[in-house]
C-alpha cells in the first residue's frame, strides 16, 4: 500500500468510526434488531453447526439477542482470539453465560479459552465497506489472513449502510460472500 492509500485508509477509519459513534442510540437499537433478524433468517438459509461471532467494540452492530437465539437452536459459537500480530484469527468455543476477560487488545474473551478449529461461518464486523463487498476493518488484517486459508469459510459482513464507502483494495484484501445491514433483507 502507497503513503498516500495508507493516509487515505486512515482518514476514512477515522471517518467511519465518527459516523458510527453518532448513531442515536435508539436507532442503533432498532438497527441492531433488523441486522440480528437477518443474521437468523442467513443462518437458517444454510444451518451450519458453529457459527464464529464477534464481540461488539467501538459502537459495532451488537447481535447479542441474535447469538442467543443461535445458541437455543443448538449452534456452537466461536469467538475469534487474536494469539499474535501478523498471524490468522485462533477460535475459542463461548457460552453465553461464561465469564468474560479482556485480552491485550481490549477485546472480550471468554476467562477460560477453549480452543477449536475455525468454524465453517463468521460474522465479521466491518467498519466500512464497499460495492465490491470488501471489508475495510482497523487495519491489523486479522480476518483477511484468517480468511486467505483453505478451506475458507462462508462469510456475512455486518455493518450499518451508513458504514458504505468508496475504496480500493490490495492483493492480501478479501472479498466477504455478502453483506448485512439495518436494510437488508436476506432471502
Amino acid at each position: 500500500m502507497t503513503g498516500d492509500s495508507h493516509t487515505a485508509k486512515a482518514a476514512l477509519r477515522k471517518a467511519l468510526r465518527t459516523t458510527r459513534g453518532a448513531l442515536d442510540p435508539a436507532i442503533k437499537v432498532q438497527w441492531d434488531a433488523h441486522i440480528g433478524a437477518q443474521v437468523l433468517t442467513w443462518w437458517r438459509l444454510r444451518q451450519m453447526d458453529t457459527v464464529g461471532v464477534y464481540w461488539p467494540l467501538a459502537g459495532e452492530p451488537d447481535l447479542r439477542a441474535a447469538y442467543a437465539e443461535l445458541a437455543l437452536a443448538g449452534v456452537r459459537l466461536a469467538l475469534p482470539v487474536v494469539m499474535e500480530r501478523d498471524a490468522p484469527l485462533a477460535f475459542t468455543e463461548w457460552q453465553l453465560d461464561e465469564p468474560m476477560l479482556a485480552d491485550e487488545m481490549g477485546v472480550a474473551v471468554p476467562a477460560t479459552l477453549r480452543f477449536i478449529e475455525r468454524p465453517p461461518a463468521l460474522l465479521i464486523p466491518c467498519l466500512g465497506f464497499n460495492a465490491e463487498n470488501f471489508r475495510l476493518g482497523y487495519g491489523g488484517g486479522y480476518y483477511d489472513r484468517t480468511l486467505a486459508l483453505a478451506p475458507r469459510p462462508l462469510t456475512l459482513g455486518i455493518a450499518y449502510s451508513n458504514q458504505e464507502a468508496q475504496f480500493g483494495h490490495g492483493p492480501h484484501d478479501v472479498a466477504l460472500d455478502a453483506i448485512v445491514t439495518e436494510r437488508s433483507n436476506i432471502r
